[in-house]
């Protein structure tokens, strides 16, 4: 067993290249090996803004030997009537450089053919490595991806150097220009010469010695080490600590091979302003951690993370304090001068704001909104149709903010502040910040029911606009966030267990638009079925059974609610052993009525025991289940149907539906279509029978 070290030495990497290329690189290597017949035991990534590596251990040092058989031409082909060997068949021999002897006659399917088996010898894993190494490097992915000079091929940023170590060895390969070798570089201010690597097991040890931690995982550590030394060190108070953002903490540890963090200051005169601005100003423009108080208020500090030791740190720190105080006073200028007009005021600017150059601007947009939002408020909350009417007409007014200008993420934050500097009620304030959520799957929902109807507005406006003109999402581009909008939508109403009628929902949204847009049924149908769509997606996603999920939604998407009730009640049902019978028997039925679609069902044809005892069965359950199904009671109507089991079976074996006399076959027909459709009132049950 061997061990490979493999490193691609390149500029400074953008942070959110690191990670998806660190797994991209050990796909690639995995699957080269898979293909090459090269097992190993076990494989890490590395990644810092100046590298890429792989460190290899258990590495077998050559491939088996392999029993290759090769198929050469037809007998027919291969031998003339005399049963010498044709041309054909001394070509194929002398092109596998054997003679005709070794070759032997195989039956196929296609007849006899000529075939040769032999043994392959399995070559030494070092030669097969510089192959397989440029490949992976060709074939390395990038959101966006660079050629300089004159060079070839594209990469990230450029390569600067390649370390490629097999068991010691270097593994010899070139790109570029760039010959690999045994050697790696440190951190660029603090160790920027090159050094030896004596191999894959030494390869931490040696980025360590020269102030690089390459594992992503013990980088991120020791940047939270030295965010919560940096705040110890100050005057702030044992209770003060750092409020540490994940994709931040992320962001900065791959911008940094060795962390060194420092903690500043800032005028108390900031605190002023809104701490969601204060925190997104030192996040996004400046990369800083803010301090928080024990109870999580913000306090006039910051921790910086450098990527180098100074030997001043007050410079250091007066440095980014000097940078962060100009920030400020931008946001601070910014959130004085905004508050000199009322959200309200701001309404009439959003006829300035392109929503979608076909669709029109954002203040039509608003209107619309209202209109929605006053529709399922009407229906789902009618004690706050006028404050949800107010939070949607403001919603979107903080569009033309400086503030929002400056930072477009503070959408809805910055709304929601200034109505409350207005003095609007508290829950039109939260509506105008909750009407954005959910961000992304799974994230924080709107917590209050404002929020929530606005919300759903708004969405439901996009979505239907964007169909209305045809501006679709496809597998490969959603450039309106079609399907996140959608599955929002879902997630609100699951949340909130409203009750909606989709299709009606999405006309009316339609006719807002008027003339702009295709408001047709067949629009409103493509709407719904997206929506479908996403709502499966969904339920896979939560690990729902997804026969259940099928035969509910494929005969009904009207109510998610009343759908996600019909998907409960039938994977309980699916625990008793009778339903995969039953399934099976209505699976039975749906492929003998095919398109038949009459349920009147005439007594006096009624002559067999079985079709009576079934009909019996049949005008029982209709009448209990009337109730039942009235009730959303759905898993109590499918424990009824379970009583269909033995009278169809029955049927089934001693009656034949397809008899000469019509009038009996149209009778048979229609007793099996009006089961089918009583069972088809919860869900298509055949697609829940597993041969």
């Amino acid at each position: 067993m061997a061990e490979l070290l493999f490193e691609i030495g390149t500029e400074e990497l953008p942070a959110g290249f690191i990670r998806p290329a660190m797994a991209d690189l050990k796909r690639l290597f995995v699957s080269r090996m898979k293909e090459l017949g090269v097992p190993f035991e076990q494989i890490r990534a590395f990644g810092t803004p100046r590298r890429l590596a792989l460190v290899v251990t258990g590495i077998v040092e050559r491939q088996d030997d392999r029993q290759e058989v090769l198929l050469g031409p037809s007998r027919q082909a291969a031998f003339d009537d005399a049963g010498t060997p044709t041309r054909a068949a001394q070509g194929f021999a002398r092109s596998r450089g054997v003679s005709v002897d070794d070759l032997e006659l195989v039956s196929t399917p296609k007849g006899e053919y000529l075939q040769l088996t032999r043994t392959v010898a399995g070559k030494r894993t070092s030669e097969l490595l510089p192959v397989a190494l440029k490949e992976m490097i060709l074939e390395l992915s990038f959101a966006k991806s660079m050629r300089w000079g004159a060079n070839q091929y594209s990469f990230a940023r450029p390569i600067q150097w390649l370390t490629a170590l097999f068991d010691g060895a270097v593994v010899e390969l070139e790109h570029e220009g760039i010959v690999s070798s045994n050697r790696t570089r440190g951190h660029r201010f603090l160790a920027p010469d090159f050094v030896e690597v004596a191999g894959a097991a030494r390869y931490e040890d040696t980025l360590e010695s020269i102030q690089v931690i390459g594992d992503f995982e013990a980088r991120r550590s020791r940047v939270l080490a030295e965010i919560e030394a940096a705040v110890g060190q100050t005057d702030f108070g044992a209770a003060a600590r750092v409020s540490v953002d994940e994709e931040l903490l992320d962001t900065v540890t791959n911008l940094i091979e060795y962390p060194f963090g420092v903690c500043g200051r800032f005028d108390e005169k900031f605190l002023e302003v809104p701490d969601t601005v204060l925190i997104t100003s030192m996040r996004e423009h400046q990369k800083y951690f803010p301090v928080v108080a024990e109870d999580g208020s913000l306090l006039p500090g910051f921790v910086a993370v450098n990527n180098t030791r100074v030997l001043n740190p007050e410079l250091t720190r007066e440095g980014h304090e000097r940078v962060l105080r100009a920030r400020l006073e931008d946001a601070l200028f910014f959130y004085e001068s905004d508050k000199k007009r009322r959200l309200e005021e701001r309404i009439d600017d959003l006829e300035g704001v392109i929503f979608q150059a076909r669709l029109g601007s954002v203040k039509d947009k608003s209107e619309r909104v209202v209109k929605l939002t006053r529709l399922l408020a009407e229906s789902l909350e009618p004690d706050l149709v006028e404050t949800a009417c107010r939070a949607a007409a403001l919603c979107k007014a903080d569009l033309t903010t400086n503030m929002v200008g400056e930072f477009p993420s503070l959408q809805g934050e910055m709304g929601s502040a200034y109505a409350s500097h207005d003095g609007e009620d508290d829950l039109v304030a939260a509506g105008i910040r909750e009407h954005y959520l959910p961000l992304r799957s799974g994230s924080e929902l709107p917590a209050t029911p404002v929020g929530a109807l606005v919300g759903m507005a708004d969405r439901i406006d996009t979505i239907a606009g964007c169909f209305g003109i045809g501006q679709t999402a496809t597998g490969t581009t959603d450039p309106f966030g079609l399907r996140r909008l959608s599955l929002a939508f879902l997630n609100i109403l699951t949340d909130r267990s409203y009750r909606v009628d989709m299709p009606s929902l999405f006309g009316k949204a339609l006719a807002l638009y008027g003339g702009r847009v295709d408001g047709s049924a067949r629009t409103v149908e493509q709407i719904v079925s997206f929506v479908q769509g996403r709502f499966v997606n969904d339920c896979a996603r939560l690990g729902m059974d997804p026969g259940a999920v099928d035969a509910a939604v494929s005969v009904q998407f009207v109510d998610v609610i009343d759908c996600l009730k019909r998907i409960g009640a039938l994977i309980e049902a699916k625990k008793d052993q009778s339903f995969a019978m039953l399934a099976g028997s209505f699976k039975r039925i749906r492929n003998i009525i095919k398109d038949h679609d009459e349920i009147d069902v005439r007594e006096d044809l009624l002559g067999d025991d079985a079709e009576r005892s079934l009909y019996e069965v049949y005008r029982q359950l209709r009448r209990s289940g009337s109730e039942k199904l009235g009730g959303d009671d759905y898993r109590g109507f499918l424990d009824d149907m379970l009583q269909l089991k033995e009278p169809v079976d029955r049927f089934f074996d001693e009656v034949m539906v397809m008899v000469e006399d019509q009038a009996v076959r149209r009778n048979r027909l229609n007793l099996l279509t009006a089961i089918n459709q009583l069972i088809l009132q919860v869900g298509d049950i055949s697609k829940m029978h597993r041969e």
